[in-house]
């Protein structure tokens, strides 16, 4: 896919997010927040749905919980703007509660878009709620962490969402764990030169 043919696609993509009143969320949402980060990105980070800081800047992961994610993923070297951030849905739901179903159900289609165009390579889940509306069935953050799954070729894995660890800092050993496994496999597959053997196009 030639560059141009790719940022159409994304420009699409952002225009039908803008156009989007599917559930009652864009109701009381300030800003949809699509994700943000490379277009040749390997890793993508999928979390819950944006917060307070996120509603008001139409960005993801950029209140405390996402200050933690960002020194996260720099303790492997990783920065932010080399991978690619976004969250189940793109609107906040009221009080920071978690979405239900049916908001998620409106919403993953634009995930799946956003997956098909960035086509990673490995995906770290940030969360229950990630988890379950992206691989499904019962799963839980501390018996499935830090677990391997491949879907249709792509790789993920579960660990704890960054505002998890802000309540409960005994966790962070675990997902320090998640982190390493995370680094390693990124090493294994070589992923580590693609992530910096190209420019960072921001979307």
């Amino acid at each position: 896919m030639s560059a141009l043919h790719a940022d159409a696609r994304w420009d699409a993509w952002h225009q039908a997010l803008l156009k989007c009143n599917a559930c009652t969320l864009c109701q009381s949402a300030t800003r949809k927040v699509p994700g943000q980060g490379s277009q040749t990105a390997p890793l993508m980070l999928i979390g819950e749905g944006p917060g307070a800081a996120e509603d008001r800047e139409g960005l993801a992961f950029v209140g405390p919980a996402g200050q933690l994610l960002t020194r996260m993923l720099m303790a492997i070297n990783l920065p932010r703007e080399r991978v690619y951030i976004c969250n189940i849905v793109k609107c906040r739901p009221p009080g920071n509660r978690t979405p239900s179903q049916e908001e998620a159900n409106a919403c993953l289609p634009f995930l799946r878009a956003q997956v098909a165009m960035l086509r990673p390579r490995v995906i770290l889940l940030l969360g229950a709620t990630a988890a379950i509306h992206t691989l499904g069935g019962e799963v839980r953050v501390t018996r499935d962490r830090g677990k391997w799954v491949e879907r249709k070729g792509v790789l993920m894995m579960l660990t704890y969402h960054p505002s998890a660890l802000l309540r409960d800092v005994s966790k962070k050993r675990e997902a320090w764990e998640d982190m390493q496994a995370l680094r390693d496999k990124l090493m294994t597959l070589s992923l580590y030169e693609d992530i910096y053997s190209h420019e960072a196009g921001s979307i």
